[in-house]
Order: C-alpha cells, then sequence, then structure tokens
C-alpha cells in the first residue's frame, strides 16, 4: 500500500495572522491563502490590510480584515472575540528597538515588552480559549526570532521579549497539547521588511551581513511564509513545542 503523501494545504482552515498589513505577516497570509485557508487579517490600520485582502482575493483566496491594536488588551479581547471560529493562529505582531543596553530607556521597555510579550500572549490565549471550548484541533504558530535563541547587540529588550516569547511557546505546547492544540515558534534571523528598511538602505552593512551568513544572502519575508504554513498543516502533525530558525544557517555556529 502507498503511503499518504503528506497534506501541506490548509483547506476548510480559517487562520488568524497579526501584523498582515506588511513584511512577514503579509507574505504569510498570502502563502496561507495561496493553499486553501480562509485568512483573517489583523494590524492596527484598515487601509493596508484591504490592501492585502484584495491581493488575496484577486489570487482566487478568501480573506477578511480584522483591524485592532495587539498592544491593547481590551482591543485584542474584543476583536478575537468576534472573529469567529479559529483554527490556526501566526502570532506575529511585533515591534523591534535598536539601543544599546547601558541606554535602554522604561519608555521603550514598556513598548516593546508590551506589543511582543503582553500583546502576544493575550491574543494566543484569546485564540486558544477559543479553540479549547471549541474542541478544535488547533494550530499556533508564534514569530520569535533568533534573538530569543541567541544574544543580540544592541538589541537586550527585543532579544529579552523573543526569550519570552520562546517561554511561552514551550509552556503553551506542554498545557494545550493534551487538547489537541500544536504550537511552534519560527525563528527568523535578518528579514527584508520594512522594519529593518534603514539596515538595508546600508549597502555595506547588506554586504558584510550577508557574507556571514551561510547562505550568503538575507532572509526575504517569503522564506518565512513557508515554514509557517508548514507548520500550521497537517504534514506536522507530530510537531509541536519547537524553535525552528530561519536565518541562512547563522545559528548553525
Amino acid at each position: 500500500m502507498t503511503p499518504a503523501a503528506p497534506d501541506f494545504r490548509l483547506d476548510g482552515r480559517r487562520i488568524l495572522v497579526t501584523g498582515a498589513s506588511l513584511g512577514i505577516g503579509r507574505a504569510v497570509a498570502l502563502a496561507a491563502a495561496a493553499v486553501g485557508a480562509e485568512v483573517v487579517l489583523a494590524a492596527r490600520r484598515r487601509p493596508e490590510l484591504e490592501e492585502v485582502a484584495a491581493a488575496i482575493a484577486g489570487a482566487g483566496g478568501r480573506a477578511e480584515v480584522l483591524p485592532f491594536d495587539a498592544a491593547d488588551p481590551d482591543a485584542i479581547r474584543r476583536a478575537i472575540g468576534m472573529a469567529g471560529r479559529l483554527d490556526g493562529l501566526v502570532n506575529n505582531a511585533g515591534s523591534v528597538t535598536r539601543e544599546p543596553f547601558l541606554e535602554a530607556s522604561e519608555a521603550e521597555m514598556d513598548r516593546v515588552l508590551g506589543l511582543n510579550v503582553k500583546g502576544a500572549t493575550i491574543v494566543a490565549q484569546e485564540v486558544a480559549r477559543g479553540m479549547a471550548k471549541a474542541a478544535t484541533k488547533g494550530a499556533i504558530v508564534n514569530i520569535a526570532s533568533i534573538a530569543g535563541l541567541v544574544g543580540a547587540r544592541n538589541r537586550s529588550l527585543y532579544a529579552a521579549t523573543k526569550h519570552a516569547v520562546m517561554g511561552l511557546t514551550r509552556a503553551m505546547a506542554l498545557e494545550l497539547g493534551p487538547m489537541g492544540i500544536r504550537v511552534n515558534a519560527v525563528c527568523p534571523g535578518l528579514v527584508n521588511t520594512p522594519l529593518a528598511a534603514d539596515l538595508m538602505a546600508d549597502a555595506a552593512f547588506v554586504a558584510a551581513t550577508s557574507a556571514r551568513i551561510p547562505l550568503g544572502r538575507i532572509m526575504e519575508p517569503e522564506d518565512i511564509a513557508g515554514p509557517v504554513v508548514f507548520l500550521l498543516s497537517a504534514a506536522a502533525s507530530g510537531i509541536t513545542g519547537i524553535a525552528l530558525p530561519v536565518d541562512g544557517g547563522v545559528t548553525a555556529e
């Protein structure tokens, strides 16, 4: 008997993607829709979400927009309460801060911790509660960073938040696994997104950074989207609690 082929499709599944208006979130939303998911697009600004939804519809996919601020607990709870059934979550909304540790300000601590840790936790909690109530065998992918696996110069606050996301991912996997809910993290290296636009505009930086990456190039959002869609799919049905680096080989050293 020929074994069944792995199922990488997401047909019939509703996937919430936060931070879906640009960068990694946008690429993930487009990729998930391309393999059959109905994508619920979340970010603060509706016009950008409408553009992504139009791109998905133009390619024959299905999407709806659900604007909310992922740093606002009340807004998160209201929006997810109205979202209906969710089979998956890509917990992607986040921000980065670049400043030396000795100069890290309390205001930046509050901002980046509020979004990257508290906001991400509440989003995951609300989605997981809905899955548990509906007895949905769901999948959650938290977008962490290689800064959640190793240190990061001049990004101490960001690294702290992404280490927290990794701890959250592992703890969620342990608690939610018995309910049939899988929880994993994807850990990108440097990615060519609007958050890194200032770095990508520096040709010398790009050349030097690329030379240090075993694959010889900085990641693109689409490099992250594929692994995320895989972890959402039935092809990854036995995987939970992992941190998957997508960094061109940087953390192999």
